[in-house]
């Protein structure tokens, strides 16, 4: 397949690609609103946290202590 084909096969398939997109989003009707859920789960955010940032002060503090 010489360079010349596969520049017209890369255009072709560009522009039926790109009409198919267009074709896609030309919906006239608005979309149907999903009727509202429960909320979802939190994620526990609590001793995870403090006990890491202790960590990272204790190891900062002796890195500057060694300095």
């Amino acid at each position: 397949m010489t360079i010349q084909n596969k520049r017209t096969l890369a255009s072709i398939l560009f522009v039926l690609i790109s009409f198919v997109c267009m074709h896609a989003q030309s919906g006239n009707e608005p979309p149907v609103p999903l009727p509202p859920g429960p909320p979802p789960p939190g994620a526990p955010i609590d001793g995870g946290v403090l006990f890491l940032a202790c960590a990272a002060l204790i190891y900062g503090a002796k890195k500057m202590i060694k300095k």
